[in-house]
Order: C-alpha cells, then sequence, then structure tokens
C-alpha cells in the first residue's frame, strides 16, 4: 500500500469521524435534563433547602467531588438576585448560580453562569409538589451551546455525566433534608 493511499484513508476516516461527531452534536445543541426525586420532611424545610443557598454545601454534588472547593454567597440569601460563587478544582472551575424566581413553597429558578473549564449559562428550575409518600422535588436542567461545544460534549460524554451529577445533587438533597 502506497503512503498517498495510506494518507487518503486516514483523511477518509477523519472526515467520516467529523461528519458522524457534528451529527451527534447537533442532538446536544440543546439539552433537557428532568429527574425527581421524593423527599420525607415537611415542604417548609424541602423548600428551604434549595431557595437558601447557605444550604448548598449541604447536597453540592460539586463540594461532593471537590471537598476544597471555595465558596461564598452573595445578596441576600434566599432572594431573587442571591448568588452562589465558586472556585474549585485549583482554580480550573469557576461561576456562580444565582436565584432569578421565587414562587413560595412551589418553585424555585436559578441561572448559572460558568466561566471555566467551559462557558455555559444553564439553568436549574426547581419545582416542589406535596404528594402522599413526601415533597417531589422535579429538578428541569436546560443548557443551549454551539455546535462546537456539542461536538466535545459528544466526544467526552458530557451529557452522561451532567445527569449523573444532576442525580448526586438530588440524592444528596434528600440525604440533607432526612437526616
Amino acid at each position: 500500500m502506497s503512503l498517498k493511499m495510506i494518507f487518503a484513508l486516514i483523511g477518509i476516516a477523519l472526515v467520516a469521524f467529523i461528519g458522524f461527531g457534528l451529527y451527534k452534536a447537533s442532538g446536544l445543541k440543546s439539552i433537557q435534563i428532568i429527574q425527581t426525586i421524593t423527599i420525607k420532611g415537611s415542604k417548609q424545610e424541602v423548600f428551604d433547602m434549595v431557595k437558601y443557598l447557605n444550604n448548598f454545601p449541604k447536597w453540592s454534588p460539586f463540594l461532593a467531588q471537590d471537598p476544597s472547593q471555595k465558596y461564598e454567597v452573595k445578596g441576600t440569601d434566599g432572594t431573587v438576585g442571591a448568588q452562589y460563587h465558586w472556585h474549585g478544582n485549583k482554580g480550573k472551575d469557576v461561576g456562580y448560580q444565582e436565584i432569578v424566581a421565587i414562587d413560595e413553597l412551589s418553585y424555585v429558578g436559578m441561572v448559572c453562569d460558568i466561566q471555566k473549564p467551559f462557558v455555559a449559562k444553564p439553568t436549574f428550575d426547581y419545582n416542589f409538589t406535596e404528594t402522599p409518600n413526601g415533597i417531589e422535588v422535579k429538578q428541569d436542567f436546560k443548557l443551549v451551546s454551539g455546535t462546537v461545544d456539542a461536538f466535545f460534549m459528544w466526544m467526552f460524554g458530557a451529557k452522561k455525566e451532567m445527569e449523573e451529577t444532576n442525580l448526586q445533587g438530588l440524592q444528596l438533597l434528600k440525604k440533607a433534608v432526612e437526616k
């Protein structure tokens, strides 16, 4: 086999990989992950665990994954405009989340501003419903990204990791309230 043919085959394989990756990435340009968990506790207790950002370290999956993470709450905790800032992974993870909407005892909306290791602005909506088995917390995560970011998310399996991290957070929320 000639050197020219080897380079042609490598080129074809590379084009096929990129083409397939861009096709798969098109499905990741808009990600929505909805998960629910039922927690035994009062609606006020469960709601306050989410509404007050000073409680977030008790159930943050990111702090569980990086216990050396530094964080601080800015603004009036538990109100629209309050922010939870973090610096973790030796300065490689930087960002904040901000409460943008509250409907007392039923809804908290948050927007994240992630600056490192990548730039993203996902949203988290939390809905609280009383059921016979406890308080159901429904987390609705949304992330919109460009084609290049979506390609790398596909390449590194980021959606699965996001699903696992969000589920870990809900499980830690349940544990924090039910302790």
